[in-house]
């Protein structure tokens, strides 16, 4: 199940929910296919004015960023390169879809490989 996190700060996050959720769910379709639209889980976590800083000082003011985690198997393919690159593309126009054009060049995008093996779900290794 591919994980998106957007973290925004609150105040500009609110009243986006339901774009940002069709969009970043739409950012991973376009790279996995269709079938995988009903598997893709999006966090959104407002940060609250103060709780956001960048050199030591609070900012009033930040480009969301986006935190995509999959199966660490993924970067070993042949096509990881294009892959990644899809992805960040894909996750970028995304949100400056929300938040405008203007953030672009500020949005950061991680991709987290996370090994099948040190993942668990209804309390069970996934292996």
């Amino acid at each position: 199940m591919p994980h998106v996190t957007l973290y925004a700060l609150e105040e500009e996050l609110t009243g986006h929910e339901p774009r940002l959720i069709e969009h970043l769910t739409d950012a991973v379709v376009s790279v996995y296919g269709e079938w995988s639209r009903s598997a893709v889980d999006v966090r959104l976590i407002g940060i609250p004015t103060g709780r956001w800083a960048r050199g030591g000082v609070a900012v009033s003011a930040a480009a969301p960023s986006v935190t995509f985690g999959m199966r660490e198997e993924v970067f070993a393919r042949d096509d990881a390169a294009r892959v990644v690159a899809q992805l960040v593309t894909a996750f970028t126009d995304a949100v400056t879809a929300v938040f405008g054009d203007a953030c672009r060049d500020e949005v950061l995008v991680e991709l987290i490989g996370q090994p099948t093996s040190r993942s668990g779900l209804g309390g069970k290794v996934i292996g």
